[in-house]
């Protein structure tokens, strides 16, 4: 039996690489194949186009992040200590990124949607859908605490789709500044963002 090709798996890390370091745009197919170090006849063999590319390169690496997210937003952890999680943990990755290329390079997600969204309705309906993905995360910590008097009352699917905006814009934001550090707090800065109940305080009277 031969060999089976990774080659579809290759230029899927490679686009997301290079869009995620440069820009969408600034990428062509030969730079992908280049990066993949696959020849661009192989290219057209797995995928029609570019667009084609990114759209399966951005759904990859979503599932490969799932079971990431599905630990930190278990329900068995508290639902605070979820979204702290997810915070921390994008703090740790920017940083490390930083370290590596000497850039914060933010979310893929928001530096190729923010790009492309009013060109390619295939890449913005797909960011779309795993942005959605994500809210569903928060929505459910965000519900679970309001169901323990954490967070006061109200449409959770709502304050989740703003936790996400203030989330992705805070690393948007560090990735101009070029500052991981701007992100050391960022779960403090989130749950202050859903105005998260302090613990009342019993006394004996």
């Amino acid at each position: 039996m031969g060999r089976t090709s990774n080659a579809d798996e290759r230029l899927m890390t490679a686009a997301l690489d290079l869009m995620w370091e440069e820009s969408y745009g600034a990428v062509s197919i030969d730079d992908i194949c280049q990066r993949a170090n696959v020849k661009k006849g192989s290219f057209y063999y797995f995928f029609d186009s570019k667009s084609e590319l990114a759209v399966a390169a951005l759904e990859r690496s979503s599932q490969e992040q799932k079971a990431i997210w599905d630990e930190q937003f278990s329900p068995a952890v508290p639902p605070l200590d979820r979204i702290r999680a997810r915070c921390d943990y994008t703090y740790q990755k920017q940083t490390e990124i930083k370290a590596r290329t000497g850039r914060v390079l933010g979310c893929p997600l928001c530096s190729v949607g923010s790009e492309i969204c009013n060109q390619d309705e295939k890449i913005r309906t797909k960011i779309l859908d795993i942005l959605a993905r994500k809210t569903k995360y928060l929505e459910s910590a965000i519900a679970d605490a309001q169901a323990q008097g954490l967070i006061a009352p109200g449409d959770s699917a709502a304050k989740a789709r703003c936790v996400l905006a203030y989330y992705e814009g805070m690393i948007t934001q560090a990735r101009i500044h070029n500052d991981a550090e701007m992100l050391a707090n960022l779960g403090d800065q989130v749950l202050a963002h859903l105005h998260v109940k302090e613990p009342q305080v019993q006394t004996v009277g």
